[in-house]
C-alpha cells in the first residue's frame, strides 16, 4: 500500500515536470518533499497511518504548513507532525541547511555592519534569491532577541567561576575608545563548562564588575566554591561585594609573568620561573607555603623587589590548595578561557571598529553562545562529585 502512494507522489512529481519544464520544479520538490517527510514519519513511529502493530511507538497529529525559500522560488510544504512532538523530519532538516547558512551570514554581514541594501545584493548573488532590507532588518532583530534571551537566562549552582576581561574598540562621542568586554564562566555540577554571562561597557572598571556580578547573582547564580581570575582590580573589588564569602584564585599562568618585572637581572629569569613553578606544584599547601618562605629568604637580598612582590601576591595564587586534588590542575589558572577570547577576536578583528557598545555586545554575544553550546555537547571537563557540593 505504502510502495503504491509513493509511486503515485512519485509519477505527480513527473508530471509536473513533463507538463510545466523548469516552471514545475518548485511543484514537483513540493510533492516530492512531503512524500519523504511522510515515509520518515511512519519510520519513527514504527507504523504506517491507521496501521495496527505492535511496534508502534506513538501516533500521527496532523500537519503543519511550513514556507521554505528555495532556488526554485518558495515553496510551501506540510511538515508532519506527531503526538509527542518529537519528530522532525532530516530531510527536512537537510533542505533548510542553506536557510540557516543564509541566517548565520546575515548575522555576520550585520553586526560587521554592513548595510542591508549591500546584504539583500550579496544573498540574491550567492543564494538566487532575493531579499529585502525589511527582511534583513527584522532576522537582525530576531537575533538580537535570541541574544538577549540568552544573556538574561536563568542560573543554577556552579561551583567553579572563571572570569576574565579583554578590550576591544568602539567608536564613541567621535572618538576611539577602548571599551571593556566582561566575560564569565562556570563549570556546573555535572563538570560541564558553559558561558554565563557577557557585559560590554564604556563605565568604570569597578563598577562594572560589581554590576556584571550582581546580574549573575540576581539570574540564580548559587553555590559558587571559587573564583578564578587575573588581580583585576575592579575584579577583587566587586567579588568582595557581591560574594564576600568565596574564595579567590589568582591565575598562576599571569602570576608567573608578573614575576618577570621584578626580576632584576636576565639570568636570573629562568631560576625564578622554576623556583615558582616548584611553589605552585607542590603536592599540598603546607609545603607549597614551605617552598614560598625559602623563596623568598633566597631572593630579598639579590632581588628585594622581587620578594616583597611574591611575600604579597604569590599566598593569592594558592587558595587552589584549598579544592579537591583531582580538580587543581584545571583551577589554578584561566587559559581555559583561551579558546573563547581567540574565536571571540577572530571575529572582532573583522569587523576592527565598533559604532557602539549595543553592536560590539552583539558579536561577542553570538560567539560566546556558540561557543557554549558546544562545550554543553562536548565531554566534561571536570570528574565532579556532588557529595563535595552539598
Amino acid at each position: 500500500m505504502t510502495c503504491m502512494k509513493e509511486n503515485t507522489q512519485f509519477d505527480l512529481a513527473m508530471e509536473l515536470l513533463i507538463t510545466n519544464g523548469f516552471d514545475g520544479l518548485a511543484g514537483a520538490i513540493t510533492v516530492l518533499l512531503n512524500t519523504a517527510m511522510r515515509i520518515e514519519r511512519s519510520r519513527y513511529l514504527q507504523a504506517e497511518p491507521y496501521e495496527r502493530s505492535q511496534r508502534r511507538q506513538g501516533y500521527a497529529n496532523g500537519y503543519k504548513p511550513k514556507t521554505v525559500k528555495t532556488r526554485v522560488g518558495e515553496i510551501t510544504v506540510a511538515v508532519p507532525q506527531t503526538r509527542d512532538s518529537q519528530f522532525y523530519p532530516s530531510s527536512l532538516e537537510r533542505g533548510l541547511r542553506s536557510e540557516r547558512a543564509l541566517k548565520v551570514s546575515l548575522a555576520e554581514m550585520y553586526v560587521q555592519g554592513v548595510s542591508t541594501r549591500k546584504v539583500a545584493k550579496i544573498t540574491e548573488q550567492l543564494c538566487g534569491f532575493s531579499i529585502t532590507s525589511t527582511e534583513v532588518s527584522r532576522a537582525a532583530a530576531k537575533l538580537d532577541e535570541q541574544l538577549e534571551a540568552w544573556r538574561n537566562r536563568k542560573l543554577a549552582a556552579f561551583p567553579y567561576i572563571f572570569l576574565d576581561a579583554r578590550y576591544e574598540n568602539i567608536r564613541h562621542g567621535g572618538v576611539v575608545t577602548p571599551c571593556a568586554v566582561l566575560i564569565a564562566v562556570g563549570i556546573d555540577l555535572e563538570g560541564r563548562r558553559e558561558v554565563l554571562g557577557i557585559s560590554v561597557s564604556l563605565s568604570e572598571q569597578e563598577v562594572h564588575w560589581r554590576q556584571f556580578l550582581s546580574g549573575l547573582k540576581d539570574r540564580g547564580l548559587h553555590g559558587v566554591r571559587l573564583f578564578i581570575s587575573d588581580a583585576h582590580e575592579g575584579i577583587k573589588a566587586a567579588r568582595r561585594a557581591v560574594f564576600p564569602s568565596v574564595p579567590w584564585q589568582r591565575c598562576q599562568f599571569h602570576l608567573q609573568q608578573n614575576a618577570q618585572a621584578y626580576v632584576p637581572r636576565r639570568g636570573m629569569k629562568k631560576d625564578v620561573a622554576a623556583h615558582i613553578r616548584a611553589i605552585f606544584n607542590a603536592p599540598d599547601a603546607e609545603e607549597a607555603l614551605r617552598l614560598l618562605e625559602q623563596f623568598i629568604k633566597d631572593h630579598q637580598e639579590t632581588a628585594p623587589d622581587l620578594a616583597t612582590w611574591a611575600e604579597k601576591a604569590i599566598p593569592e595564587g594558592l587558595t587552589v590548595f584549598q579544592m579537591p586534588q583531582e580538580h587543581r590542575r584545571r583551577l589554578r589558572t584561566v587559559n581555559m578561557l583561551e579558546r573563547l577570547n581567540k574565536e571571540i577576536k577572530r571575529r572582532t578583528r573583522v569587523a576592527t571598529l565598533f559604532p557602539n557598545t549595543e553592536s560590539c555586545l552583539r558579536l561577542v554575544s553570538a560567539v560566546a553562545m556558540e561557543t557554549s553550546e558546544d562545550w554543553q555537547t562536548s565531554r566534561s571537563y571536570l570528574k565532579m562529585n556532588k557529595n563535595l557540593f552539598v
